[in-house]
């Protein structure tokens, strides 16, 4: 695959992925479990609940970044070494 191949498939997954990201989905997929956190937590300390239940879920997020960017640099690493 040259050069100009790889750009313009790069940049045609990014406009995918932007336009994905602009589409506004519904958010009623929660998991049973959180939304029985959630709704308890209205009761009690509110404010820990919410902190907990978003930290949770920014870990979530991070986890798929994180362990990409551990593979980019393996495999940077792997092609330098061959």
């Amino acid at each position: 695959m040259n050069m100009r191949a790889k750009a313009i498939l790069l940049l045609a997954t990014a406009a995918v992925i932007g336009t994905l990201s602009l589409l506004q989905m519904d958010a009623e997929a929660q998991c049973s479990m959180c939304r029985a956190v959630a709704e308890s937590g209205q009761k009690d300390d509110a404010s820990r609940v919410a902190r907990g239940l978003n930290n949770g879920i920014l870990y979530l997020l991070a986890m798929p970044y994180i362990l990409g960017g551990v593979a980019y640099f393996i495999w940077r690493r792997n092609r330098r070494q061959a």
